[in-house]
């Protein structure tokens, strides 16, 4: 049944609304505090900002072949888990 304007809500309904807001709520602040994206692939101006560098140094990450990378049409992306492990690999005692 597709709900329209006029359509009565029943507390049922509001609360099976609260519980899948909540649940959605309490997935967006687990992401957030782990520091973690809920996705696997990252857009530059995403990886920009989780790593804190500029365009210029992305641009020298993926030229170097540091910071592997996917490119489709114009978009380049970027796997969670090579940017992790460039991370991990890249540490000074």
């Amino acid at each position: 049944m597709v709900p329209t304007r006029n359509q009565i809500l029943t507390l049922g309904d509001l609360e099976d609304f609260k519980n899948d807001m909540l649940q959605e709520v309490k997935r967006i602040i687990k992401e957030c505090a782990s520091g973690v994206p809920g996705k696997k692939w990252l857009k530059s101006a995403e990886v920009k900002k989780l790593l804190g560098i500029s365009h210029g140094f992305l641009q020298s990450l993926r030229d170097s072949g540091v910071l592997p990378f996917t490119k489709i049409g114009g978009s380049i992306y970027y796997d969670y888990e090579d940017i992790t492990y460039m991370m991990s690999t890249n540490k000074s005692a």
